[in-house]
């Protein structure tokens, strides 16, 4: 549960860089940050093992912050592309 807990936070914390480091206006409020942080993380954590053979499992270990916010940024990008052609219609 705790550590269920502390990946929430990561999510959050990556989110709100990842919105930060993102030019432009991004919707949604910390919910949605929270979300797209934890996606991110759990892409982060997928691409640092699979491509660069890095060891994640420390939640809040430079490496895992670092691709958090990476996979967060790709998330990021995806999900305002979506919003933006929904809003088009």
């Amino acid at each position: 549960m705790l550590h269920f807990l502390a990946f929430l936070i990561l999510g959050l914390i990556a989110g709100a860089i990842a919105k930060l480091i993102l030019p432009g206006k991004q919707g949604g409020g910390w919910l949605i940050t929270m979300i797209l942080g934890v996606v991110g993380a759990l892409l982060g954590g997928f691409i640092a093992n699979a491509v660069f053979s890095v060891d994640t499992s420390s939640t809040f270990s430079l490496p895992s912050i670092l691709f958090a916010v990476l996979g967060a940024l790709i998330v990021l990008v995806i999900y305002g592309a979506v919003t933006k052609r929904g809003s088009r219609v």
